[in-house]
Formats: structure tokens, sequence, C-alpha cells
């Protein structure tokens, strides 16, 4: 049977004839455009596709399908595995993509973008502007619908938004930039040591089908796990807010009027022209008075530095990055270890390393060290900074043994006791690993969780160690 092209419906040589054709789907669920289509188009496939639909129109939670019906069943055209971007002949990729409503009323991207899988083998023999990624993102058709947790089956999910989305300039430069880096890795023999922490906007994505699965690169004999280019959930969630939905309000972009080769190396410059400032200069210069000194003075002066006058900045949310203010000691010492969310005792217990909670946190975030230091007059000034993500190794070894062993130690019972009237316990401790360790992030003693036994405890997080962070400073500028 051959294909059929629908010219009465939408030009497909046509990007914005795509478009308008595509936003009859707003305010429809997938159940709807199922029973919608005419069945009188002769649609060909590749082989009969059921989605996951049982007789009685139950479906199986498979996201994919959900894709593969709105291009049979909406746009009736041939769903099939070729690489060229699926209205080749416009150059439009067709993305289906959940988003959710946040319990505040904000809306986020539900997950990363995925786009296409990498080859190791053959990524390495491509420049950006030819590879097989750009020709899939350059220029694509985002179709939202909304995650709901309470609907039965996902084809009562609705679809509220279809826009044709092409990345703004100065973010190609940036997914250029990470798409270069991912490749370089590659080419040092580094594939199995890909994280989505080490850039901004567009990830190395791990998309096997379970944990385990290896594949073969092509400068090392190690396995490396299969992986994809996606654009990372907050850029989603950025250019959702920002691209999709009208009237949304956006945050103060760091460059705005400018194109620059790399964002990481202005940030850097722009926040070093203050080298050597005091925390008392900057304020004046910055013009910030305060009654009571903000716990997060150190982190806005950062944002001031970057001609930010909030404390959020666009291409940070868009990255993921999280701005960590480091506070160097006389003694060359950092006084505090770096806190993260707490965790809930009984769902860490239901998790695996490879989707925990923690271990995700640290894969995905990059963060912006901004260091301050003591001088002899107890003044604080400021050092410089620099972008830090975890490195593969001390993620994947100390800091999984950390988070193994906790999960071990709820499992069997945490042991508690009173000693000279503090209450102790066995989590790991930062004298037994040389990364972090475990212990209270609770306001009070009344501040708790459940245990998996049903005793209340007070919260805990993990923390990384003040001495791996210091370790973790370059050295011109710790002073």
């Amino acid at each position: 049977m051959e294909n059929i092209e629908y010219l009465d419906e939408y030009d497909r040589t046509d990007p914005i004839s795509i478009e308008n054709y595509a936003q009859k789907m707003i305010g429809k669920s997938f159940q709807e455009i199922w029973d919608e289509d005419d069945t009188t188009h002769a649609v060909t496939v590749e082989e009969k596709s059921t989605y996951g639909i049982s007789e009685d129109k139950g479906v199986k939670r498979n996201k994919g399908n959900l894709g593969q019906l709105i291009e049979e069943k909406f746009f009736h055209y041939k769903c099939n595995s070729d690489s060229r971007p699926d209205f080749y002949e416009a150059g439009v990729e067709l993305k289906v993509t959940p988003y959710k409503i946040n319990k505040n009323g904000t809306l986020s991207a539900k997950e990363r973008l995925i786009i296409t899988m990498i080859d190791y083998f053959k990524v390495v023999k491509e420049d950006f502007e030819h590879s097989h990624l750009w020709s899939k993102a350059r220029l694509i058709l985002l179709v939202y619908y909304l995650y709901e947790k309470e609907a039965p089956v996902n084809l009562e999910y609705r679809i509220n938004y279809a826009k044709l989305f092409t990345p703004p300039e100065q973010d190609i430069k940036i997914i250029k930039h990470d798409y270069e880096f991912i490749i370089e890795k590659i080419r040092n023999g580094k594939a199995h040591e890909l994280s989505e922490g080490d850039t901004l906007y567009l990830g190395a994505a791990p998309k096997g089908a379970t944990s385990k699965d290896r594949k073969k690169q092509p400068f090392s004999s190690e396995l490396a796990k299969p992986r994809a280019f996606a654009f990372k959930n907050s850029y989603m969630t950025y250019v959702l807010n920002t691209y999709i939905v009208p009237g949304k309000q956006t945050y103060e972009p760091i460059i705005s009027d400018r194109i620059v080769d790399s964002f990481e190396d202005y940030v850097v410059g722009e926040i070093c022209k203050h080298q050597g400032s005091s925390v008392d200069d900057l304020c004046n210069e910055f013009h910030i008075t305060y009654s009571k000194r903000p716990k997060n003075l150190e982190a806005m002066l950062a944002y001031r530095m970057l001609g930010i006058k909030g404390n959020h900045a666009e291409e940070f949310e868009k990255a993921n990055v999280v701005v960590k203010v480091i506070r160097i000691g006389k003694n060359d010492k950092i006084k505090e270890s770096m806190s993260f969310p707490n965790f809930k005792f009984k769902e860490l217990v239901k998790e695996d390393w490879e989707n925990s909670t923690f271990g995700n946190y640290l894969r995905e975030t990059k963060f912006l060290f901004v260091v301050y230091k003591f001088d002899k007059e107890d003044s604080l000034r400021l050092q410089g900074c620099q972008f830090w993500n975890i490195p593969y190794n001390d993620l994947e070894q100390e800091v999984r043994s950390v988070w193994e062993r906790t999960k071990q130690v709820l499992i069997d019972g945490l042991q508690i006791e009173m000693v000279n009237g503090s209450m102790r316990n066995n989590f790991p401790k930062a004298s037994e690993n040389r990364v972090c360790h475990v212990r209270p992030h609770a306001k009070n003693a009344k501040d708790t969780y459940d245990l998996p036994d049903g005793r209340a405890y007070p919260k805990q997080c993990f923390w990384l160690n003040n001495s791996y962070i210091y370790e973790q400073i370059r050295e011109e500028i710790k002073g």
C-alpha cells in the first residue's frame, strides 16, 4: 500500500501550515483524537499499531505511543524509524511531551525532551551544524499535553499547546557549546563518564531499557551507558513558560543584547571583575541596604554583578544552575558543609541508586560556586567563581556508597542512642567518607519524618563534606 499525502489538510512542505493544522488538537484528549479519526483515510504504517490499547480501550502507560498516535491518527502519515525529521519536506520534527501544574500553580515540563539517540561511533565524525542532532532540533513542533496523576489511562490526557519552536540565537550558541563538550568527551574515550551536569541546555541523557544496559564506544574498551541528546527538563520548563504559554512571566537574562561565544566564560569574567572587593564594598556599589543581614546576601551580590536585579536569571533557570556561596576562613578551611533537600526515609528505601532522587539531582545539576574569603581583619572578600558539577567517579563510587549504606541502615532499622543528652545514630558520618555524609537538617527535634518502622525521627539530608568542597575549588581562587 503506498503512502498517501493529505494536502487538503495541511501542506507537508510548509511549517506554518503544519503548525496551524496541529492547533486543531488544542483542547482535545488523545481519546478524542482517536475517536475522531476518519477511518476512510488509507493510512500506511510500517506495522499494525495498537498504542497499547486493548479491546476495552484500556491503555498501557507508554508515552512513546502517544506520539505515534498523533502521527498516524491526526497527521495521517507513515510512522517509521527514518532518521530525518518527521516532516522532512519542511524540516520540522514532531515532539509530543507532557507538562504538569505544580502545587503553587506554576507550570513545568514533566521531563527532559529526548531529541535523538547518540551513536558514539558516528557522532564523533559530525560537526554541530551538519549533525543529526541539529537536523532534528532546529525546528520542532512542540505538542504539550497536561500530565495528570489521576488519569486512569493516558489517552485521557489533554493537549493544550501546539507550537513551532526554534532555539533563539544565544541559546543555539550554548547548545552548540554543550554538543561540542559531549563530543570531545567521547573522543577522549570517556563516553562512560558522561553526565547531564556536564552541560547547560543540551544533555546526554541515559536511555537504556534497563540501568545495566551498556554499549561500545570508539576510543575506549570501557562500555558506556546508551545515551540520547536531550533538552534538559529545566530548559523545557523555560521554553514552556516563555515561548509556548502566552503572557507568562519570565526571568531577567544575563545576556540580553549581545552574543557571546562561551556563556560560562562570560559569567566568570563578569564576577571576577569585582575580585578583591569586600561584601561591604559590593553592597555600596549595588545600593543594597538592610536592617537585618539577609542569609543570602553574598548570593544576591553575585546576581547584581551579573546585572540581575532579582535572584533568578534566565540562563540559570534554563540550565538548572544552582548558585552556592563558599566562605573560606583565615585558616584556609571551609566551616560549613553543603546541604541538600531533606529525604523522606520511607521513600528512599523504595529507590534504586540509578533512579535515586539524590543521585539524579547531582547528575543533572551544575553549580556556580561563588567564593569569598575572610581577610586578616575578618572582612569577607570576593575571590572569584567557578562552574562545577560532581566528577563521575566521586558520584558513582563515594556518593553511591553513602547512599546505599543509608538505605541499608533504614532497612535494618535505624539505631538511636542518647549520648550526653544528644541523640546519636548510625547514618554515615563525615569522617567515614571523603565526599559526603548524612546528618540532621531539621528546624528542631519535633520537625520529623516517619522511619520505615513507624518511629518519628528528625529530618535528615545528604551533605557534601566541607573538606571535599575545598578540594574542588580551583587553586587560583582559594587565595
